[in-house]
């Protein structure tokens, strides 16, 4: 009997280079089931500025019920783009019928060895990299889930961390909690940069699955609990949470993030649109005790690092 494949449905938006981060969060928020992003150098012959360049953005959504609303959804926000960013070429959205994106060959493409900060490597699982100096190598297999590295929210996640867990000594062993865990990426970086503990979370029980298999890979399974629930079913007390969401997810959580927070520990905000970081900041600022410890910033991204007030004795 022949074997019964799935079908889906590809999207492809051609899109100057400046606006495809923000383009390819919004179709991960529409619930694409895939995403991969690549930049291009337009040919200088071609009627356009010299040295510019366009994202290249494939996506992929099960041809179920439903997609079709998904993608006038999409095509709308396009056109919003268009009018909000009128010096740019407008984005080009094509969409077509296959029956087997070919994740693995799509991954592998396109996910080669990155580093990420000063001594953290990101790298594919069938690829070879070979550490120098103080290296931390991280594998990932990403499968179906977020988180390569290769997006700024999660490289913005990763510095913040690699300048807070080796250095900050308030703590002599580090709870940690990572909401949204995807592949277990910015979990398995907290064990190797010395976390004693940490809990990750997440609502796919496919990243869960896949996280597990990361965390084994990079061999700290033994210090990471990985749950699939959502993070306000979750009790617990943690030196430092890192939330790589979106701000609409963010901010209805706002309060049971701090109160898992341990007295002068830390959280981290990523996954934020330039557009939406005042009143991200605004919020959590709101919370007693709380100050701004740090804000990265990369392209039209930007991540929060908050504390919360060690008690006056």
């Amino acid at each position: 009997m022949p074997e019964t494949r799935e079908h889906w449905i590809e999207v492809r938006v051609t899109a100057p280079a400046e606006l495809s981060d923000a383009i390819s969060s919004f179709i991960t928020d529409l619930g694409s089931q895939g995403v991969i992003q690549e930049e291009t150098v337009v040919d200088t012959f071609d009627d356009v500025e010299e040295g510019e360049t366009k994202g290249d953005i494939k996506a992929y959504f099960a041809d179920v019920e439903g997609v079709s609303g998904k993608l006038d959804i999409l095509a709308r926000y396009l056109t919003s783009l268009s009018e909000l960013f009128p010096g740019l070429d407008a984005p080009v959205m094509k969409t077509e019928a296959i029956a087997d994106p070919g994740w693995e060959e799509q991954w592998k493409k396109y996910f080669k060895p990155l580093r990420i900060s000063r001594d953290i490597v990101i790298k594919p699982t069938w690829e070879r990299y070979a550490p120098v100096g103080r290296d931390i190598v991280i594998d990932i297999d990403p499968g179906m889930a977020f988180g390569t590295g290769q997006h700024p929210s999660t490289r913005m996640c990763i510095n913040a961390m690699e300048d807070l867990l080796p250095k900050d000594r308030s703590f002599e062993k580090w709870s940690v909690l990572d909401v949204g865990t995807g592949t277990g990426i910015l979990a398995i970086t907290a064990a190797k940069l010395g976390a004693h503990q940490v809990v990750a979370v997440d609502l796919d029980l496919k990243a869960v699955e896949i996280a597990e298999k990361n965390a084994d890979i990079n061999r700290v399974r033994d210090r990471i609990e990985i749950l699939n629930r959502d993070v306000t079913t979750f009790q617990g007390r943690f030196n430092l949470i890192v939330a790589n969401l979106t701000a609409p997810t963010l901010l209805p959580i706002r309060s049971h993030l701090f109160g898992m927070l341990e007295n002068g520990g830390y959280l981290i905000l990523s996954g934020i649109i330039e557009k939406d970081a005042p009143l991200v900041e605004e919020t959590f600022l709101m919370q007693e005790g709380v100050v701004s410890h740090q804000v990265l910033k990369e392209k039209e991204w930007v991540c929060f690092v908050f504390k919360k007030r060690s008690e006056t004795p």
